[in-house]
């Protein structure tokens, strides 16, 4: 696998979670129903007021097939970056613990050099631990 794709992950985390709260969105406008009053004059004599509720979607076919493409995109998106993400995880199964617990500190939780060596223990620095990073990354 091509290590290039662990700068990924992130991106696609982040990409399957918006990509959840559209299709939501999609899906709450399908369920959205307006509500109007509308007030007539009664047919027969005297002539009283009629008030009556109408209920009904606010969107026509058009729109409707339109939501239906959105959602199948949004989903073949999500698909993507899941795919994405389970190649990452893969990946981190079969490399050594110690850079495991590197990459998730450094790339996965954006932490500096020095936090991670204090994450690490051992009396790690951060140069020393920035630098196994680098030789296991640069290792094909």
């Amino acid at each position: 696998m091509d290590k290039s794709i662990l700068y990924q992950y992130i991106d696609a985390c982040e990409l399957v979670k918006d990509t959840e709260r559209e299709i939501e969105r999609i899906r709450r406008r399908r369920r959205e129903i307006v509500t109007d009053k509308v007030k007539m004059s009664d047919y027969d004599f005297p002539f009283g007021q009629i008030s009556y509720t109408i209920h009904g979607i606010p969107y026509d076919d058009q729109e409707q097939n339109r939501l239906d493409q959105q959602e199948a995109l949004l989903e073949k998106r999500k698909a993507a970056a899941e795919a994405i993400k389970l190649q990452v995880e893969e990946w981190m199964a079969t490399i050594p613990m110690r850079m495991q617990r590197i990459i998730r500190y450094k790339i996965f939780d954006g932490l500096t050099w020095e936090r991670v060596a204090e994450r690490i223990g051992r009396k790690a620095t951060g140069e020393g631990v920035r630098k196994e990073f680098e030789r296991f990354m640069a290792e094909k």
